[in-house]
């Protein structure tokens, strides 16, 4: 089969197919405009076949591919972490302005619920001076964050543990966070993606405020200026 048949055999949105076979083919979807006529070896057809039907099951775009692009960096994803949405590159925006107020050598900086590092990568490839910690109460998570960082050569500090839990005794000056923040109830989980992202990093329990209330009520003690995030 060629370019454009293979694309044209497959129940899922067009874009999506262009990215699973530029993907599979290691090409960009330019190439695959210009070589539509181009024949696609039965090996790399299969492998594409393959991934078309598991995006038309439900199987996330980001997980398929193995990498999210957020902020400047390409992220390696998988069905362990939350895939990094753009909404919050502003918690990043908003971390960076309050990083500038002070002096970034001495700047310690926590990222709690870090998952696949996203924004505290971020922060650190866009303020290197800063000390940067990640924690997650998920090993699994935390083994994609260190690849991320290993694969961008950035230094941050991965710690396993709930919270605060795994760098009790340390005070930070600053303390960032993407909980978890929908309900349990809530319909919008067996829509788009959500069903295949991991559920600890979506639900945020009963009211889906939980994990916010509890942070907030543990980060007061955890900061050594209480007056920073005014």
């Amino acid at each position: 089969m060629t370019t454009r048949e293979l694309l044209q055999s497959v129940e899922i949105d067009l874009r999506d197919a262009e990215a699973l076979l530029a993907h599979v083919l290691d090409v960009d979807r330019g190439w695959l405009i210009a070589h539509a006529g181009d024949p696609v070896c039965q090996l790399k057809a299969r492998e594409f076949m393959k991934k078309a039907r598991a995006r038309m099951q439900g199987e996330p775009l980001s997980y398929l591919l193995g990498y999210r692009d957020f902020w400047t960096l390409r992220l390696i994803v998988n069905p362990h972490v939350l895939i990094p949405r753009r909404e919050t590159e502003h918690l990043v925006e908003w971390t960076l302005e309050r990083i500038d107020r002070c002096d970034r050598s001495a700047l310690r900086v926590l990222d709690l619920g870090t998952g696949s590092g996203a924004v505290a990568l971020a922060c650190k490839s866009a303020r290197p001076e800063i000390q940067m910690c990640g924690t997650d109460i998920s090993e699994d998570a935390l083994r994609c964050a260190r690849l991320n960082a290993e694969q961008l050569a950035l230094d941050v500090d991965w710690r396993c543990g709930r919270w605060f839990e795994s760098v009790r005794g340390k005070r930070w000056d600053l303390v960032v966070s993407n909980p978890p923040y929908i309900a349990e109830a809530d319909v919008h989980l067996s829509e788009g993606d959500l069903p295949a992202e991991p559920r600890t990093a979506l639900v945020g329990g009963a009211t889906g405020l939980e994990a916010l209330q509890e942070i907030i009520c543990l980060t007061r003690d955890m900061l050594w200026y209480r007056n920073f995030l005014e």
